[in-house]
């Protein structure tokens, strides 16, 4: 059995799969596409379902990638049983895409999440009535507590069993006359809808499926032009405006029926947001709290490096000691595999930990959308949509989800250049050399700065591509959600999947770069390919030899900073760089050409010419900002 977990941003869906999923969840893609979901497998009732959390979405008519793909997938025979988790103190928001998914026909449980945050705020929602007026089960729970769980469960495995199919939702007189002119004609089309699904999207002015039909009925087109005709002469909207309406008033009327409003509890987490996003306070918070997170961080990584890379460096000696020739081949060889080791132990682990824990910390309080209202009013300034601090935000742990985010734009301009700039955010990986080379060596003060500064090259180039490509940029409609107490539970297993990234996909390039490397400094390959990147490297000060790292840093970042270690002869930076070099090298890999990784992802959502106009932008950006932060380290430096 599958069941398929959906609901709108904040609603606390990923929390209630991550209290079930454990460690050994994995992340796909839908067929030909780069939207993901994640799976995980639970035991219910002493059978083993498969739960799949699907992407986050306000509605399901199909405007972007993401709700079509989820669209597909609910309606598949892959899915027994859907679970919409709801938000039980903003009810009304969540209702509308649950009268969506009645449309599709499918078995539905509702999640009644956060009764915790409804009690807070006052409300009081009479679940019974609620189940009764959808003709679904309805299961209150408080996910982040544990609280409901296995009954939702229990629930759900029943009705997957059964197959118990609810009714769709019934619409205003007009509406449903239209509906059922359309639905007949539509009974014998072959469509992963049902007729009466497949009418509605027709109404809304899908043009995808509209284009498919088409196919099979070619009159479709003039039939949709009389209904809107129709409908426009009796509302007075499009029909897409008067579906949407509907769903809409049969949401409210329902919490009407369903809640009552009492007293709101006015408590601290009420007051916190006079000061966080205050106009002016908000923005010193926000630089105070990036400050701790830093300190943190290095503190954290500072503490654990330094011992365990003399554990490493003794291990070195050791090995090096038991051949007569310590510059052989085998023996080159094997520090080169110890050196791949040290490099994910004791370099980039020691600070990727305690930054994706407290990442995922500032994301569960609800920080992180309070970040994206205080960077609207920039985002507007430098030309952008209030939406593309998405990928900005996302791309602080990883570019690849925060190109694949830029599908939320509707406008090609914009997706374009927040991919753009979401691409010189500093990731993780990157994490690794800021904080592995400047933090530990100059300080974390000076590695904030580099973050500081990163932006400010971001908001220039922002500017200046907002120039090249003028439009204008809508507002933000952005919701806020509560402030919540993390779970140790959520936060861990979130940080476990990012983390498992690194350990299979880049700890084993890190060794065999530093393997391959070794070969190649033994061989004099190396030379050549220093040759080739010579001219950058000339012009930023830097060693001849950053060539080889920089090279292999297109396939992981992590190995731009410990196959620099290798290639100079030493892992203790501070013996063979100047503090200048350092701030220069770390500046150049922080904005130079995307990882394979991120590059692949941005040519299939984006086409092969902006992969390409994207990299050249960067490695030129890279340069300027490089060359910039070379010439104030030699001020005061």
């Amino acid at each position: 059995m599958r069941i398929a977990l959906i609901g709108q941003p904040n609603c606390g869906k990923s929390t209630l799969f991550n209290q079930v999923a454990g460690y050994k969840a994995e992340t796909g893609n839908f067929s030909g596409t780069t939207v993901t979901f994640t799976e995980s497998k639970v035991r219910v009732l002493g059978d083993i379902v498969e739960v799949v959390d699907l992407p986050g979405t306000y509605t399901l008519a199909g405007t972007n990638p993401a709700e079509r793909e989820v669209i597909k997938y609910l309606t598949s025979n892959n899915v027994d049983v859907v679970v919409n988790v709801l938000d039980a103190s903003h009810l009304s928001h969540g209702l509308t895409m649950t009268v969506e998914l009645l449309e599709l026909e499918i078995p539905i449980v509702i999640a009644l999440n956060m009764m915790d945050e409804a009690d807070r705020i006052g409300i009081r929602v009479d679940v019974e009535a609620l189940s009764e007026a959808l003709g679904v089960p309805v299961i209150p729970m408080i996910a982040s507590k544990g609280r409901g769980i296995q009954p939702l469960f229990v629930k759900a495995y029943e009705v997957g069993r059964q197959k118990t199919m609810p009714k769709p939702a019934t619409y205003s007189t007009d509406l449903e006359r239209h509906l059922s002119v359309l639905t007949h004609s539509l009974k014998d089309v072959e469509s992963y809808l049902n007729p009466r699904a497949l009418a509605i999207k027709l109404i809304e002015g899908d043009e995808p499926i509209l284009a498919q039909i088409s196919e099979q009925l070619p009159g479709i087109a003039s039939d949709l032009q009389v209904i809107d005709k129709a409908l426009r002469q009796v509302r007075g909207q499009s029909s897409a405006w008067v579906v949407t309406g509907e769903r809409s008033g049969l949401a409210e009327n329902l919490v009407k029926r369903v809640t009552k409003q009492g007293q709101r509890n006015i408590t601290f987490r009420d007051k916190l947001d006079d000061l966080l996003l205050h106009p002016f306070f908000g923005y010193f918070f926000l630089l105070l709290i990036l400050f701790l997170f830093f300190q943190a961080v290095y503190s954290f990584g500072g503490w654990l490096e330094t011992p365990l890379m003399n554990l490493f460096a003794e291990l070195e000696d050791w090995l090096l000691g038991l051949f007569k020739a310590p510059q052989a081949f085998v023996p080159q060889v094997l520090i080169a595999l110890i050196q791949g080791v040290s490099g994910g132990v004791a370099i980039v682990l020691p600070y990727l930990v305690p930054f994706l824990i407290g990442l995922g910390v500032l994301e569960d309080i609800g920080y992180l959308p309070r970040v994206a209202f205080l960077m609207d009013a920039l985002m507007h300034k430098l030309g952008l949509h209030g939406k593309s601090i998405v990928p900005f935000i996302l791309g602080f742990g990883c570019n690849v989800p925060a190109i694949m985010s830029t599908r939320i734009l509707e406008d090609k301009r914009e997706r374009f250049i927040s991919a753009a700039l979401s691409t010189m955010v500093p990731c993780a990986a990157r994490l690794a050399v800021v904080f592995g080379l400047v933090a530990f060596y100059l300080g974390p003060v000076l590695a904030l700065g580099i973050y500081i500064f990163d932006l400010l090259v971001i908001a220039v180039t922002a500017k200046l591509l907002s120039k090249l490509v003028p439009d204008e940029s809508p507002g933000l409609i952005l919701e806020m959600p509560v402030y919540r107490i993390p779970t140790f539970k959520t936060v861990t297993n979130k940080a476990w999947w990012r983390i498992r990234e690194f350990v299979v996909e880049a700890w084993p390039l890190l060794i065999v770069g530093s393997v391959v490397l070794s070969v190649m400094n033994y061989l004099k390959v190396s030379i050549y390919l220093n040759t080739l990147v010579w001219p950058v490297s000339w012009l930023l000060g830097l060693p001849k030899e950053v060539g080889v790292p920089l090279i292999f840093g297109v396939l992981r970042k992590e190995l731009s900073l410990v196959m620099l270690g290798q290639a100079l002869g030493s892992m203790e930076f501070a013996n063979v760089l100047s503090s200048e070099q350092m701030i220069t090298y770390a500046v150049f890999v922080v904005f130079y050409i995307p990882c394979l990784a991120t590059m692949l992802v941005i040519r299939k959502e984006l086409g092969g010419k902006m992969m390409w106009q994207i990299a050249g932008l960067n490695t030129a950006v890279a340069l300027v900002a490089a060359l910039f932060a070379r010439g104030l380290a030699v001020v005061f430096f």
